[in-house]
This record gives C-alpha cells, structure tokens and sequence, in this order.
C-alpha cells in the first residue's frame, strides 16, 4: 500500500487544500513509493501567515530557551535515525550507511546552532564625544523562506532551520518534491520536540508554484536557497521586489588537482569518495580533476583500480556502495556528458555506461566513469555534471593548473593535494572558490563559514557566519547626562 504523508502548517498535519498530489518515486525500482501533498498559492500563505503570527513570541524568547528545543530536537533525530535512514535511502537512492551519516550529522547541526544561538553578541563602540556610546544590537530578520534540494534533503534542511530558529527566526520550508519523506520526518521531530505552532512550516509541492509564492511574499523577509544555478538566478530576481536578505548555494564545477609531490594513494581515496559519494550528487562533488603529468597515467592506473572496487545495487535489499542516481533526467544528463566527452576525443578508463544484468533492468544506476584525456570543449569539463562521472586531464605546471582550475564560471570549491606548503598556499590564494581544501575533500564543516563565488552563488550558511544571515544589525547612539 502506498503511504501517505502530510505537510506542516501552523503546528498541524495537513492536506493541500486543493487535495492534489505528488507521487515519491524509489530510484532503484522505479516504484511509487509514497504520496504528498501538492502545496497551492492558499496553502503557502497559510503557512507564511501562520509563521508572521508566530514570530513574535518566538523572537521574543531567550536564546537559551530556542537551544533547548533544538537540543531536545537532535536527541530524538538520534532515536530515529535508522529509521529515517532507511526511508532517505528508499526516496534519494544513497546507500544505507550515507543515509544514516546524513541524519546523524542533521542532528549535529541542530545541536551546534543551538549552542551558537547562546553566543549572538553585541558590540559597545566609544564615541569621540564625551559621555556618549555606541551599542550595536542583533535582532532577528522575521519570516524566514527555505528551498532545499533533493540530494541532501536533511542536511540543507538543518542549515536553515537550525540558523533561522537558533536566530529567532520563524520559517517556511519548500521541502524537495523528488525527496519529501526523510524532511518531513525530520521536521517531525522538531514538533515533537516541542516546537511552538507555526514556528516551522514545511510545505510540499512543485517548486514553479511555491517557489515564486514565497520569495514574492511581502511578509517573508529572508530567502535560503540551495540548487541549480538557474534557479538560484530566479530566485535573486524575485526577491528585488521586496529587497530581501538571500543566500544562494548554488551550482560547482569543483576542480580536484593532484601535484606532482602528492601523497598518491591519498589524493585516489579522496577522488574516488568525492567523485562518487552519493552517485556523484553532491555540490562539491569533483568534476574534473588536473594531474601533473610527471604522475598523470599512474594516477589513472590507481584511480581505476579503486574506482572498480565499488559495487553497485539497491542497499536496501543487498550489499553496495554506491546506489542508483535520484531522477532519470540527472542519468540522462551524466550520459550526455560521457557521449559529448567521447565524440571529442576523450577515452573512457572505466563505466560509462548503465550496467547491465536482470537486477539493473529498472531504476536510474549508473556506473561509476572515469574519462581521460579530456579539455574545456567538453560538457563534462564545463558544466556540472551531477553524478558518478569525473573528467581527467594533465597539467605541466602550477600556472597551467591554477588557470584551468578558474577557467569556469563557478566558483563553489576546490580540492588541491600537495606537500608542498609553499605551493598549497599559492593555491589556496589563487583559485577563485569560496572553500579550498587542501589534501582532503572536505571543503565544508558546520563551523566554519560555507558559500560561493561567482555563478556558485552569494552569502554563507554554516558557522557564526550562517547564523548572522538571520540577523539584523541595529546601532543605538546614547548620550548620558552625567
């Protein structure tokens, strides 16, 4: 029987007005798994009104009083992680143990905000005049909007709840169409928690309908947008009308280069899980990785070697490490890159191709693909190609690399692997990205601030940073008659 669930406005489980609905697809058979609710212009102002209403009292209460909830939240997100897990791996595709890592780490953020919250200070300014200061205030924005994708769909969740919440925020979640169920359970335990009605809104639907919907709202003063490029650009235009706050996480076309002195088998472990991990759907996924050639076809050999190790399937009926990719459009488009790539001259090292046998007949699997001997003519190396396909060519030296690595309009991350600390700084320093990392494949930690240059977007989530994005900046000049 397929499940039903319902989405959150003002502290109640609903259904859209409307009464339509969206079908939740298993990626791996192809199944419908699971219905929602189709979310209309009546249902997401409902939520937005039921947000403003409660915006005062919570904005009203002290940081400590929001970090216990949120505390509170994470607990109970750990009881049910294997749980949630198992519902994120059957809706998004990822195996078990990334489904299970994803909850636990959405937990995590819940608890960091929580305790970031407690730390929001002011600053006291000294005045030229005598008698007379400056105090500098943070209050929280109002009504928070949140779109969050599909391939991460509670860790982009708990960025923005456990920022906007921590802040004093109230917010509306767009919760992703393609995953809703693993949210919406996520969101489950926030209310249980003890949440106050309205503070969280989580809404379903189709993003065309409730994206515009919430950016456009006179009442929503605060948009965190996480996805394509494209959208994010709409999203930007949307927003002039009402000049609101907007962070954007957008599109990467992350560049991985791999020196000459590198720690080989290091920099193939960290290709082979950021390539990848989660079917290569991941923001800061690599997508195109720059060897020197002094080491180029031993990294290839290396790089080959392990990348055959990895065992495709469903992980919910067998052993795997690396499931089927969430929509049939983003298979379409990784196939489309790894033809473009070929037609250009470049030669695949391995996969390439949907695999074959009975238990690939359905779902949207495909091999984990190397291509070689590519250049910037080809898709692979120009866009982002979102899933298990990564594009290798040489270098021959630190200007070539730098150069190709910015030879892009994105601007997300990148990942260098040297001994060198010298040539780690130059780098660091030179490759225009908001996150580099340096011999590991990391580039975001929840402490520390995380966001894009150029077309990969504007503003930071993550850190004291992400917090302040919620938070308005109030100066108050007194004079004292002393």
């Amino acid at each position: 029987m397929v499940e039903h669930y319902k989405m959150l406005i003002g502290g109640k489980w609903v259904d859209a007005r409307r009464g339509g609905l969206i079908e939740v697809i298993n990626p791996a058979t192809e199944e419908v798994i699971a219905t929602v609710p189709a979310a209309e212009k009546e249902d997401v102002e409902e939520a937005i009104l039921a947000a403003h209403k409660a915006f005062p009292k919570w904005s009203k209460e002290t940081p400590f009083y929001r970090g216990e909830l949120l505390r509170k939240a994470a607990q109970i997100v750990i009881e049910r992680s294997k749980e949630i897990a198992k519902i994120m791996t059957q809706e998004q595709g990822k195996t078990l143990k990334e489904s299970q890592q994803e909850v636990e780490k959405g937990a995590a953020i819940l608890r960091y905000y929580a305790e970031e919250g407690e730390r929001i200070y002011g600053r006291v300014i000294a005045n030229e005049e005598k008698n007379t200061e400056s105090i500098v205030l943070y209050e929280p924005i109002g009504v928070a909007a949140a779109i969050t994708p599909w391939n991460y769909p509670i860790e982009l969740l708990a960025w923005k709840i456990g920022g906007a919440l921590a802040a004093g925020c109230t917010l509306v979640a767009k919760i992703p169409s393609e995953t809703p169920l693993s949210p919406l359970k996520f969101v489950e335990c926030l209310v249980e928690a003890g949440l106050p009605e309205g503070v969280l809104n989580a809404v379903t639907g189709s993003g065309k309908t409730i994206g515009p919907l919430l950016v456009q709202h006179p009442l929503v003063k605060r948009v965190a947008f996480t996805g394509s490029t494209e959208t994010g650009k709409e999203i930007l235009k949307y927003s002039a009308s009402g000049i609101k706050k907007v962070t954007l996480e957008l599109g990467g076309s992350l560049p991985m280069i791999v020196y000459k002195d590198a720690n080989l088998d290091a920099a193939v472990a960290g290709a082979v899980r950021r390539s990848f991990r989660n079917a290569g759907q991941i923001c800061i996924a690599v997508n195109r990785i720059y060897v020197h050639n002094e080491i180029y076809e031993n990294f290839l050999e290396k790089f080959k070697e392990e990348t055959e190790k990895i065992v495709i399937g469903n992980n919910l009926v067998e052993k795997c490490d690396m499931g089927p990719m969430c929509t049939r459009s983003g298979l379409e488009k990784v196939e489309l890159h790894v033809k473009d790539a070929v037609s250009k001259g470049a030669k695949v090292v391995c996969g390439g191709k949907r695999p074959e046998g009975k238990k690939f007949e359905k779902g949207f699997f495909f091999e984990p693909t190397i291509v070689r001997d590519v250049n910037h003519s080809m898709l692979i190396m120009q866009e982002e190609t979102f899933g298990p396909a990564v594009g290798v060519m040489p270098f021959r030296d630190i200007d070539e690399a730098i150069f190709l690595a910015n030879d892009t309009n994105y601007g997300l991350a990148a990942i260098v692997y040297t001994n060198d600390l010298n040539v780690a700084k130059r780098f660091a320093q030179e490759i225009k990205a908001g996150n580099i990392a340096i011999n590991n494949v990391d580039a975001g930690v929840i402490n520390a601030p995380y966001g894009g240059w150029n077309d990969s977007g504007i503003g930071v989530e993550h850190g004291p940073e992400g917090l302040y994005e919620y938070l308005h900046q109030k100066h108050v000049r007194i004079h004292y008659f002393i």
